[in-house]
């Protein structure tokens, strides 16, 4: 094989791997960006369908968010895993399945994803576009509910993908986050991109852009603590990173 062919294979190859990535990344993209739509948009639905009763807008807002999520793992699973959050592609990541290299356009492209549904959820109630929010959530009561909320979510997505269970994942994840919603202080945010989307809406959702940064660094310990937990329960781990959430 003569070098002008060897460099044509090459680039190639690369293109092609761009591509994929790209492709990838936009799945994680428009399923971030619904799912933020969903939990922004039933969250506004709930204040006006049930004005004056907190606990049964919760109940709208969780059921709604639990049952995105199942569709939405379902729907681009099979294209980019259906991570929909940074610190499961990172600590998926860490255990061999998503190369490092691809974090930076995954982790982009929910934050990104993430921001779009705030902004549509906002449109679609006649909002305007950006209305920050002005929910402080501040505590560390909250925090350490983060945290919990963060490695428990962990402990099920890779305990479930360990055990085999690979059609389960969606249904355990979304009823993991349904009831987190209930038993966390903080109604279980447990991701860094939904948590920055959410503070582009002044809304039942929101959060305002002060308390983000606590948040995230609690999830980030979370994830931290869970993937130690993880490791420590399934010291194989790494032999089904690939298929975190769902086989790609």
């Amino acid at each position: 094989m003569d070098v002008d062919t060897l460099a044509a294979r090459i680039d190639f190859c690369q293109c092609v791997a761009v591509t994929d990535l790209a492709r990838r990344a936009l799945a994680e993209y428009v399923g971030t960006a619904l799912l933020v739509a969903v939990v922004v948009g039933s969250g506004i639905a709930a204040e006006r369908l049930s004005p004056g009763d907190v606990g049964l807008q919760l109940l709208e807002n969780a059921a709604a968010t639990a049952a995105a999520l199942v569709a939405l793992i379902l729907a681009v699973g099979s294209v980019s895993g259906a991570h929909l959050n940074p610190v499961v592609s990172a600590v998926d990541a860490a255990f061999g399945g998503l190369p490092w290299r691809d974090v930076p356009a995954y982790a982009g492209a929910q934050v990104a994803g993430a921001m779009t549904g705030a902004v549509l959820a906002n449109l679609m109630y006649d909002l305007d576009a950006v209305t920050w929010s002005t929910t402080a959530r501040s505590g560390s009561h909250l925090w350490l509910a983060e945290a919990v909320a963060t490695l428990g979510l962990l402990l099920v997505v890779f305990g479930t993908v360990r055990a085999g269970r690979l059609t389960a994942v969606p249904f355990a994840v979304g009823a993991y986050i349904g009831a987190a919603y209930f038993f966390t202080s903080s109604t279980s945010f447990a991701n860094p991109a939904v948590t920055v989307g959410r503070m582009f809406t002044d809304t039942f959702a929101g959060i305002a852009p002060a308390s983000v940064a606590a948040f995230v660094v609690a999830q980030v310990v979370g994830a931290v603590a869970g993937a130690s937990l993880v490791r420590t329960l399934f010291p194989d781990v790494a032999s089904v990173a690939d298929e975190v959430v769902q086989p790609r």
